[in-house]
Parts: structure tokens; sequence; C-alpha cells
């Protein structure tokens, strides 16, 4: 029997998504979650099975998961720095600090 491979693209394409989204409050672990629940399970299925599937394909599955999870984890951390920022600070000076900033720049 020929073995399977796992494609472990999408999950490195869901997990720079969800590291690029980073930048909006820690919204990426919405991508950078998809992405580990898709190669544990993709990765619980070869355990069942593992003669089924090549050794260098759960290899690469495994490192896309690793990846996958530190970029949840940084954007778990950087949601709750976000909602920690918003309910000490407010969101009005949050703004406002924002586009003093851009004036700044501006000016520079």
């Amino acid at each position: 029997m020929e073995q399977q491979k796992l494609n472990s693209t999408i999950v490195y394409v869901l997990a720079i998504l969800g590291l690029l989204c980073c930048c909006f409050g820690g919204l990426g672990f919405i991508f950078a979650g998809i992405a580990f629940f898709i190669a544990n399970s993709k990765l619980n299925a070869a355990k069942l099975n593992p003669e089924n599937y090549e050794p260098a394909s759960v290899k690469a599955m495994n490192t896309a998961k690793i990846v996958a999870l530190v970029i949840l984890l940084i954007n778990l951390l950087y949601l709750v720095m976000t909602i920690y920022r918003i309910s000490t600070v407010g969101w009005d000076e949050l703004m406002q600090q924002s586009q003093e900033m851009m004036e700044q720049m501006q000016n520079n």
C-alpha cells in the first residue's frame, strides 16, 4: 500500500496569516488556532495508523504544529495585553496617544 503524505502547507499559511494579524490587537489567534487545530487533528489521524503515512511528512506536520502553537501563544499574549491596556488606560486615551504619535511622525 502506498503511504500518504501530510500536507503541512495550509498550516504554515494560516500560521503566518495569524502572525501578520497579530498587529491588530492579537486577533491573529483565530488563524493560528485554526492552524493548530488542523495540524493536531492530522497528527492524531497519523498516530492511529502510522503505517499509512510517510514519516517525513509526519515530522513536517509536527514542526508546523509547533510553529502554529508559538504564533498562537504570541497572539494570545498580545490580545491579553491589548485588553489590559484598554481596561486600564481607556479606549479614548489610547486613540489620543496613537493620534499624537501619527502627528509626530508626520512632522518629522
